[in-house]
């Protein structure tokens, strides 16, 4: 299983294109507009999120509600475009057109100058275009495919927020799944502990006023997952570090911890590692999760617990100073649209992130030509598993 996506902040749609999904699988425009919708929530987001209202259109690899094994589509058109038609044109366009919107203040933080650098760029519009998070819509669109799998498969995703802005946010350290959604879930923060978010909401609008972005930590959970998912035999094929290429690919994010992360490098490894125990009904476990479900480059059967730090965003109403690339003159960076917090948004695409991981890890280890197949095929794996 593999996919790319296509497309520009302000162009006229974003494209993604998913190959390997086996057949037979159920599949609905609705199951991916779920996430995306998500996607969209969160307190602390901006204006574009009243422009955008993202709605998927599939155009091939589905055909009555059940994939087909063909490569499959996925289409979301930028509203937003009426308004950039000119200066976003295909065609080429007069000097004062190309003059509009043009973009030669690198802002700080942003793939701006580094880019136009790179391709040799007049107007760094051409990088924002592309390096913006919007990006991360058909990520999304492409991990509601996967997580389709996934939940067909009996393996469930959910992320909630640990730490806002520098602000530790209390949850239980055993915390299911479904404790998750129920909780995080229902909170505009995508936090757990609800008697935390006044205190959020007041300090995010303070960040606002003083045209100022905070980031955070976010926390991924996965369960259901079957040992020996990934490999040893090779560095690029263990899977933990296939999610942690993935998660710091998200626009934004700096870095990713696995169970007790980089509090490992501060205790003994009497305090690190998981016993190992056995049990004629549940087979091999382990009596804690300090590794957070990975041993080796592989899943060990315990659920998934992974972290991703995001740094704030970047585009500040309070801008740094840059230096204009045409007169190398010091400048006030540019302002695009801008949220004081984007880390409820960044949670979803987290957790659609690692679900593909996950989905085309799948996909790779067993037969999945068809869903059925993949399933029979899953469930005998499971049965030796439990017999081993």
């Amino acid at each position: 299983m593999r996919y790319f996506t296509a497309g520009e902040s302000h162009g006229p749609k974003l494209t993604a294109i998913i190959e390997g999904i086996p057949a037979g699988l159920p599949l609905t425009a609705a199951d991916i507009n779920y996430e995306l919708k998500r996607r969209q929530g969160g307190y602390g987001r901006g204006g574009r999120m009243k422009i955008e209202s993202d709605q998927v259109e599939i155009t091939s690899g589905v055909r009555h509600g059940l994939t087909m094994g063909s490569p499959i589509t996925l289409s979301v058109v930028n509203r937003d475009f009426k308004n950039w038609e000119k200066i976003m044109a295909v065609e080429d366009v007069e000097d004062k057109i190309k003059s509009q919107r043009r973009l030669t203040k690198p802002r700080p933080g942003h793939a701006d100058l580094v880019g136009g650098m790179k391709y040799d760029f007049e107007d760094l519009r051409n990088v924002l275009e592309r390096s913006s998070a919007r990006e991360t819509t058909m990520r999304v669109a492409v991990g509601a495919v996967a997580k389709k799998l996934l939940h067909e498969l009996g393996i469930e995703v959910a992320n909630h927020i640990v730490n806002f802005g520098g602000k530790p946010i209390d949850s239980p350290s055993q915390l299911s799944v479904s404790e998750i959604r129920e909780k995080a879930g229902a909170s505009d923060l995508s936090i757990y502990d609800e008697r935390q978010a006044e205190e959020l909401r007041t300090y995010i609008d303070q960040i606002k006023k003083a045209g100022d972005t905070i980031g955070g930590i976010i926390e991924t959970r996965v369960e259901g997952v079957p040992a020996g998912l990934g490999s040893y035999v090779q560095y690029d094929r263990k899977l933990d570090a296939k999610i942690a290429g993935a998660v710091v690919s998200i626009n934004a994010f700096k870095g990713v911890e696995f169970g007790l992360g980089f509090e490992a490098g501060k205790r003994p490894g009497s305090q690190v590692m998981d016993e190992i125990i056995w049990s004629k009904e549940q087979g091999y476990a382990r009596s804690t999760n300090q590794l957070g479900g990975f041993e080796g480059g592989m899943t060990n059967g315990e659920q998934l617990i992974i972290r991703g730090v995001m740094k704030p965003i970047p585009t500040l109403y309070k801008p740094l100073m840059s230096v204009d690339k045409e007169t190398h003159e010091p400048y006030k960076a540019s302002v695009e649209r801008s949220d004081p917090t984007a880390l409820p948004a960044a949670g979803v695409v987290m957790e659609n992130v690692i679900a593909t991981v996950l989905a085309q890890e799948l996909c790779q280890q067993f037969n999945a030509d068809s869903f059925s197949k993949l399933k029979e095929d899953l469930q005998r794996y499971k049965k030796h598993l439990q017999a081993y």
